[in-house]
């Protein structure tokens, strides 16, 4: 079983040395350079850039920059979602949002933990549980 599939399956994973989960936090940090280098009225290109990232988008949304994530392809979100400056979510696991959501600034959503087991902690293990 791979990393990714260990995360997949809310087992105990190490993400930090897994070539393939590397790079595609690597590619998501890439898209989000440059989207939250983009200028403010750029909002077409901002559009385009979080539906490459994202699993899924359904109708309209707005993300104000800066926004951060680690993977992209986990989140979905609904229908005019709009999430304010400084939104985190942290998405080895699903995340996703229903129609409607209005996100405050500085939220962050977080489905990646560490375990309290010292020995398993400091291996570097993590787990995903979806949101």
């Amino acid at each position: 079983m791979t990393e990714k599939e260990k995360a997949a399956a809310g087992l105990l994973y190490d993400g930090n040395y897994d070539p393939g989960m590397l790079e595609e936090r690597l590619q998501a940090r890439d898209l989000l350079a440059a989207f939250n280098s983009l200028p403010p009225r750029a909002f077409q290109g901002q559009k385009s850039i979080i539906r490459k990232l994202f699993g899924n988008t359904a109708g309209e949304f707005t993300i104000l920059q800066p926004f951060f994530c680690d993977y992209g392809y986990n989140i979905e979100i609904g229908a005019n979602f709009f999430a304010n400056v400084n939104c985190v979510i942290l998405d080895p696991a699903k995340v996703i949002f229903g129609d409607n959501v209005l996100i405050a600034p500085n939220c962050g959503f977080y489905a990646a933990g560490h375990p309290i087991n010292v020995t398993e902690r400091n291996r570097g293990l993590e787990y995903a549980y979806p949101i």
